[in-house]
């Protein structure tokens, strides 16, 4: 049982010291199963010394046995033969053989029990340094999950820091407060380029184009028979001298001649558009 506490020593002096030396686990974990293996396979060699051994006292156990049994068969022949000389030498002999063979088995035996002994903890040794590559399977599993749990927590770590959120904000404050503060700006500037009451006459004198399309509207419902025609405006006698007016009233009287015809024209659309909604 030697070998197997050796063996148990250099394990334990061989993972004490790896274990303060321990810089990436995963690393010393396949140092330490391969140092096992090679202390296994010491082991392996010295129980095959100690089973040659138990072998070779077994053999000579069983030749002293045999040398046992020869002698005693001599002895025998030679009393059959009358040579009581020679049968006594010959049981001499049987008796040496026989008490060396007493000897023998009994060192045998204790070999053997020992050697079985040894088997026995040979397997424990490799069924533990099995069970040591399981558990180290798992622990570098266990270690890469820790260390993938360090990172997600460093990271969210980071992300809970606001500092950055808030500066991002208070930057977007500052430009939408001096984007408020341009318009502003040109608002007071507009104010005070020009009269505010011209800008409103102005805005008036562009609107005047709507007058004449609601004139013109009227117009056309009064062809359509929708309202009734406006009284016409009695005509006007020309003054010495007005020439000039009598052509102007001239190229308006045809304008307003044309405009029934144009006003048909469209009134024929919006007929037909009608007759599309009605589903005709």
């Amino acid at each position: 049982m030697g070998i197997f506490q050796k063996v148990s020593t250099l394990f334990k002096s061989n993972i004490n010291d790896l274990i303060a030396r321990a810089e990436n686990p995963e690393k010393m974990l396949n140092q330490i199963i391969l140092d096992m293996r090679d202390q296994l396979a010491k082991a392996k060699r010295e129980v095959a010394a100690a089973i040659a051994d138990e072998r070779k006292l077994r053999a000579q156990l069983d030749d002293e046995i045999k040398q046992t049994r020869d002698w005693e068969h001599r002895a025998m022949l030679a009393v059959k033969e009358g040579r009581d000389d020679l049968a006594k030498q010959a049981l001499i002999r049987q008796q040496e053989h026989a008490q060396r063979a007493a000897t023998l088995e009994q060192t045998w035996a204790a070999q053997a029990q020992e050697t079985e002994k040894l088997k026995g903890s040979l397997r424990q040794l490799n069924d533990k340094i099995e069970e040591a590559k399981r558990k180290r399977n798992l622990l570098i599993a266990k270690q890469k999950r820790a260390q993938a749990q360090k990172r997600i927590h460093e990271t969210m770590s980071g992300l809970s820091d606001t500092s950055a959120f808030e500066a991002f904000n208070r930057m977007a404050e500052k430009i939408e407060e001096s984007e408020r503060r341009s318009l502003a700006q040109a608002e007071v500037a507009e104010a005070l380029s020009g009269d505010s009451l011209e800008h409103e006459f102005i805005r008036l004198e562009a609107g005047g184009g709507d007058t004449d399309v609601e004139d013109r509207l009227l117009a056309l419902k009064a062809e359509m028979g929708l309202i009734a025609a406006p009284a016409a405006a009695k005509p006007k006698a020309l003054a010495p001298g007005d020439e000039d007016d009598e052509e102007g009233v001239e190229a308006e009287a045809e304008a307003q001649q044309d405009a029934p015809v144009a006003d048909a024209v469209l009134l024929e659309e919006f007929e037909q558009l009608g007759k599309k909604d009605s589903g005709e």
